[in-house]
C-alpha cells in the first residue's frame, strides 16, 4: 500500500506535470471506483489544474475549484503516460480503473491489482466532504507537529504502538510498512502499550517517526511515478524481510501474521531477544 512517502512523491511529481494544464477527459473504466456522483467526473473536463496536495494517503488534484481526490488503497497505483493510447479504454477484467487525459496528450491511469477493489475516487468541492479526509489526524511531517503534540496524542492511548501508529485518525499517513520501520528505528516492540511510554521513549519514538518518514520522502524525491514502488521496497530495513538478517544487529528478522496482514521486527533490537508468538496461535509475549 502506498503510504505517506510514496503519496508525497506522487504529489510532487504530479504538481510538476499537471499544474497549468487542462483536463480534457476523465474516463472511468471501473464504475465501482467512483465514490461520489455530484459533481460528476465530467465536470472536471475543460478545467485547468491549479494545485496538487496530499492529505495523509489521499492525493488531491484541484482543477478550478473542483477536487479530484483518490486513495490508492492496498493495490492501487498511478501510472503516468507521456502519450496516452488513442481511443477510449475498453472495460474488461484488466487492472485499469480510470484514465485522466490532458490537452497535451499526456495523462495518467489509475489501476488496481487483485480481487479486492478498494481504490477510491472522489470529485468534490471541498476535500473535507470526504469522510476519510475529514477524520484524519495531524500530518507527522507538518512543521507544527512537535514532540509535545505527539506526546499529547499518545497520552491515555491504551492500544499497542503498532495499531496506534496505523490509526489515520491519530496520525495521518503511516501504514503497515512504515510503522514497522519506525518501531525498528525506535527499538520498540510493536505490542508495547502507547500509554506506557516513558518521556524518554516518547522522545525516541517521535524522532524515529519523523526521521524515518523524512528520509523515505527524500529518497523518493524526483523519482518518476513508475520507480516509486521499487524505491520503497529497497529502502525498507525490516518490513517484508522476514528471515533476513537485521541490518543493525544481524539477528534474524521475525514475523507475526494476522488475518489480512503481517508485521516484521527484530527480536534483538526491539523485544529484548524474545520472539513474539504468532497472534493466531497463542498469546503474545510482551
Amino acid at each position: 500500500m502506498p503510504e505517506l512517502p510514496e503519496v508525497e512523491a506522487l504529489r510532487d511529481f504530479l504538481a510538476e506535470h499537471l499544474v497549468g494544464h487542462e483536463v480534457v477527459r476523465v474516463l472511468p473504466v471501473a464504475i465501482s471506483v467512483l465514490k461520489t456522483y455530484d459533481p460528476p467526473v465530467s465536470a472536471l473536463e475543460g478545467r485547468k489544474v491549479t494545485a496538487v496536495r496530499r492529505h495523509g494517503k489521499f492525493l488531491d488534484i484541484e482543477a478550478d475549484g473542483l477536487h479530484f481526490v483518490t486513495h490508492l488503497a492496498r493495490a492501487g497505483w498511478l501510472h503516468w503516460k507521456d502519450r496516452l493510447p488513442d481511443g477510449p479504454p475498453r472495460p474488461g477484467k484488466g487492472p485499469l480503473a480510470l484514465r485522466v487525459a490532458l490537452e497535451t496528450g499526456e495523462g495518467f491511469d489509475l489501476t488496481e491489482a487483485g480481487t479486492q477493489k478498494r481504490l477510491a475516487v472522489y470529485v468534490v468541492r471541498d476535500p473535507g466532504e470526504i469522510p476519510g479526509v475529514a477524520r484524519l489526524g495531524p500530518d507527522p511531517l507538518a512543521a507544527d507537529f512537535d514532540e509535545t503534540r505527539f506526546a499529547q496524542l499518545l497520552e491515555g492511548e491504551r492500544r499497542q504502538l503498532k495499531g496506534a501508529l496505523r490509526d489515520q485518525s491519530l496520525i495521518a499517513g503511516v501504514g503497515n510498512a512504515y510503522s514497522d520501520e519506525i518501531l525498528h528505528a525506535a527499538r520498540m516492540s510493536p505490542f508495547k502499550l502507547a500509554a506506557a511510554l516513558t518521556p524518554e521513549e516518547t522522545h525516541r519514538l517521535y524522532e524515529a517517526l519523523r526521521s524515518t518518514l523524512a528520509e523515505a520522502v527524500e529518497r523518493s524525491h524526483g523519482l518518476a511515478a513508475g520507480r516509486l514502488k521499487a524505491e520503497k521496497k529497497s529502502g525498507l530495513r525490516v518490513h517484508g524481510r522476514a528471515g533476513e538478517p537485521c541490518p543493525v544487529c544481524g539477528d534474524t528478522i521475525h514475523e507475526v501474521s494476522f488475518s489480512d496482514s503481517a508485521l516484521q521486527y527484530c527480536p534483538t533490537c526491539q523485544t529484548g531477544g524474545k520472539p513474539l508468538a504468532d497472534r493466531r496461535m497463542s498469546k503474545l509475549l510482551k
